[in-house]
């Protein structure tokens, strides 16, 4: 692969750290048993190697977003953050969160469609990537209440890079416009 391409905008998706790094994933499901798939998602995170700890929100209850925009009429999402301590580089890391979403019975046909299992990595430290592979911070994180809301249930002096506090990001969503 082309390094430049690998490196994105200021680092490299498949280094490996030199000392264990927090990772932001977000876990959503609407499809069906959600809450006790959320909690095998936490228990396989926490299983994986190079994992030191999880630390996981409480899942919240949300609207499902399509292309299209906010779909009440689609079966709701319970959400969730969890903080991965791991020493795993990103793209190992996403690789992994694939293989969990794939145990689980995810099915990629449509593009923000039902799942039983959605995983993404939102943040690696504070790595920042344009890859075309892995682009980091999650370009639609700071947009995205049942992201930002469940992460400050973990971390409350949490830092999306690139934007800021996310408790900040999460009060200028919730701000009439």
């Amino acid at each position: 692969m082309n390094r430049r391409l690998a490196q994105g905008i200021h680092g490299d998706v498949d280094r490996v750290p030199r000392a264990p790094v927090d990772a932001v994933v977000a876990l959503g499901a609407n499809l069906g048993d959600r809450r006790a798939t959320i909690a095998a998602a936490v228990d396989a995170l926490s299983r994986l190697p190079l994992v030191d700890s999880v630390r996981a929100s409480d899942p919240i209850e949300s609207v499902a977003v399509t292309l299209e925009g906010p779909d009440a009429s689609a079966p709701s999402y319970l959400n969730a953050v969890a903080i991965v301590r791991t020493r795993l580089a990103p793209s190992v890391l996403l690789g992994y969160l694939h293989a969990i979403e794939e145990r689980h019975g995810r099915e990629r046909r449509v593009r923000w469609g039902d799942r039983t299992l959605d995983l993404d990595l939102i943040a690696y430290g504070d790595l920042r990537s344009a890859s075309p592979r892995l682009a980091l911070p999650h370009p639609r994180a700071a947009d995205r209440d049942f992201v930002l809301e469940p992460w400050l249930a973990v971390d409350p002096d949490a830092v999306l890079p690139g934007v800021g506090r996310v408790d900040e990001a999460l009060a200028r969503l919730r701000s009439p416009q």
